[in-house]
């Protein structure tokens, strides 16, 4: 079982991270979230350990001069998406790195189909009506949407996910990886290192 911890933007949330094992870690590149970071900021805490966990950017319907600053500040090992799959294709293109496109899903309609050019999707609820953030609001969906669906490229079930639900959510759908970020926090953008270590133990428990 994969994991990915995004919304990391303090030191002791990225250290945390690394020693209990985690997949990746996503740094926020949206400024309308509680955990949103600069590139500085992320390359600053991507620097605290070399190797380790992969760096993900993510990006709510970015510029390309966006992109270009994060890329110029950290190394990133992927781009998580959240914009039109055709811009998501045209931007992991021009940059030369893997891109994960985000998809909002309430029905078995929703799920996105394979499309060359990507390298993953993140499965996640759609966002409430009026939110201006179309991800991180602790919001899951029914997990038996995503049982014997046959996506063609490797996902990760997010939205909602905590170490009370995890397990129950991957017995239920059958992913292979998760994605968490306001189950693992005490407050909105603030990281909880017990929380960080009960996900990743009940994850792979």
């Amino acid at each position: 079982m994969r994991v990915k911890l995004c919304g990391i933007n303090d030191p002791i949330a990225f250290d945390t991270a690394v020693d209990a094992g985690a997949d990746w870690v996503g740094f926020v590149f949206f400024a309308k979230s509680p955990r949103a970071v600069t590139p500085s900021v992320a390359a600053r805490l991507s620097a605290r350990h070399r190797g380790g966990p992969g760096r993900v950017g993510l990006f709510v319907e970015p510029t390309d001069d966006a992109v270009a600053a994060a890329l110029d500040a950290l190394s990133l090992d992927v781009l998580q998406l959240y914009t039109a799959p055709e811009r998501a294709v045209e931007l992991g293109a021009r940059f030369g790195v893997p891109v994960w496109h985000a998809a909002s899903v309430a029905s078995a309609a929703d799920l996105p189909v394979a499309r060359d050019g990507l390298a993953g999707w993140v499965v996640e609820s759609k966002a409430p009506a009026g939110s201006d953030r179309p991800g991180g609001n602790a919001r899951s969906f029914d997990w038996t949407v995503v049982q014997g669906w046959q996506p063609g490229l490797p996902w990760l079930l997010a939205g909602g996910l905590n170490p009370g639900n995890v397990a129950e959510a991957i017995r239920i759908s059958g992913a292979k990886a998760v994605d968490t970020s306001s189950g693992t926090e005490s407050a909105p953008g603030v990281k909880d290192p017990s929380l960080i270590r009960a996900f990743i133990s009940a994850a792979r428990g």
